[in-house]
């Protein structure tokens, strides 16, 4: 499925994207720097209940939120320098917990992956507007 975003339409995008996954609950965000990821990820976090402030977990790795359904956990592995790191963290209890877990740069621990996960590419095409695609692995 494919979406242009901007600002104006990012909460229906996001509200979009949430039905398409179904019951998947292991979104993996591609996109280059400042593409709109971690934007992204705070409107879905708004329609998944969400009332605290969602920030790029960056420097911590990851960030636990209270959603209406759950916990939610982003992930930001950007400064990881090997996915061994991953490992240390105990990201398997995060991605099999059966929450949402919303995980920027997965290319930094591509062999750590869950077989199954939504795949979210964020493609920009101006300052403003954005192409969104998703796809179900």
């Amino acid at each position: 499925m494919q979406l242009a975003n901007s600002l104006n339409n990012i909460h229906k995008n996001a509200e979009e994207l949430i039905r398409f996954a179904a019951n998947e609950k292991i979104f993996l965000f591609y996109g280059d720097m400042g593409a709109g990821k971690t934007t992204f990820i705070k409107s879905l976090c708004e329609v998944l209940g969400v009332h605290e402030n969602v920030t790029s977990p960056t420097f911590s790795i990851v960030n636990e939120y209270a959603g209406n359904m759950g916990k939610i956990y982003h992930f930001d592995f950007y400064r990881l320098k090997k996915q061994e790191e991953a490992l240390d963290m105990g990201y398997e209890e995060y991605f099999y917990s059966g929450n949402y877990c919303f995980i920027e740069w997965p290319e930094k621990i591509s062999g750590l992956i869950p077989e199954h996960y939504i795949r979210v590419d964020i493609g920009v095409l101006s300052e403003a507007e954005r192409i969104l695609t998703f796809k179900k692995i």
